[in-house]
């Protein structure tokens, strides 16, 4: 009987829960902390803390490094996935595009990831989850409708949203084609590290400003340090290794319906009837792609 319960409750079964829920917290992290620094500086510092922390934990685990071959692809997969994703997202924020609206361009990524899986990867995306991608957009569309403000899809600060999209996107299948087995602990080192030196490149040639340590920036920070960096990060790393990856990337949809119900329970903001029709069907939608999806999904690159 206890067998059978550690099966069914197992770490991995467990892990794309998890993985949602301390992804949507991402939104509400930046929020917090962009007020008190510019979005390259933000980001370069929370890249170094991250560096530091699994440096650390290299030193004492001493996994064996890669050789040079497999370490550049990581570190370019570190920069779309950290860097051009991130970086994106807050410098839409920072630019005053509405969050509904980035959430919504951000949120297309399982769809623009379906595309690419076939060519890509050799996965074969079937009528059900193509029901299911459309199921869950569209659920997202509804749980952020009464946010958004149409016209900001044509601010320019948008195109930030749109290049975070293509980066994500990209970085998720370039990992799973030539990444997929790294180590965690020395390959998010290796990506992060590149993440690093690709927003202190971006810091300097911006010019940004000095942060303003406060109580909340400190805050925000450490939440998306250990939370986001290395929590959600971490584990989408074990997604990408031992799942189909149109059944990782259909996870990205539950971020949307997750952040508004931290939204209200946290800072009382309410879901309207279209929004909890919208969160349903998204749930509908990620449970059909999950489902049509083979179990393994390793690369074989």
């Amino acid at each position: 009987m206890f067998a059978a319960f550690r099966r069914r409750f197992s770490p991995a079964r467990a892990a794309p829960a998890l993985f949602a829920v301390m992804w949507s917290t991402g939104f509400v992290g930046a929020k917090y902390g962009l007020p008190h620094a510019e979005p390259f500086r933000f980001l370069t510092w929370r890249m170094f803390i991250v560096c530091l922390l699994l440096g650390a934990l290299v030193l004492f685990l001493r996994p064996r490094l890669p050789p040079f071959s497999a370490a550049w692809r990581m570190a370019v997969a570190g920069v779309l996935i950290h860097g051009g994703y991130l970086g994106g997202v807050f410098s839409a924020l920072a630019a005053g595009v509405n969050i509904a609206v980035v959430a919504v361009i951000v949120g297309a990524q399982p769809i623009a990831t379906a595309c690419l899986v076939g060519p890509m990867l050799g996965e074969k995306v079937r009528g059900r989850q193509w029901l299911g991608f459309a199921l869950g957009f569209a659920g997202v569309w509804l749980v952020l409708a009464e946010k958004m403000e149409f016209a900001a899809f044509a601010e320019p600060g948008a195109l930030f949203s749109f290049a975070a999209l293509a980066s994500i996107t990209a970085g998720t299948v370039y990992q799973k084609r030539h990444c997929a087995t790294m180590d965690l602990s020395a390959g998010m080192l290796i990506q992060y590290a590149a993440a690093f030196l690709a927003m202190l490149a971006a810091t300097v040639l911006t010019g940004e400003g000095a942060v303003s340590w406060t109580g909340e920036f400190a805050w925000a920070m450490a939440w998306l340090v250990f939370v986001l960096s290395l929590g959600s990060i971490g584990l989408l790393a074990f997604l990408i290794r031992e799942r189909a990856m149109s059944a990782t990337a259909s996870l990205f949809y539950l971020a949307s319906p997750l952040a508004a119900f931290w939204g209200f329970l946290f800072f009382g903001e309410l879901l309207n009837a279209a929004a909890l029709v919208g969160i349903a069907l998204t749930c509908a939608g990620v449970a059909m792609v999950g489902s049509g999806s083979d179990s393994g999904g390793r690369s074989s690159s």
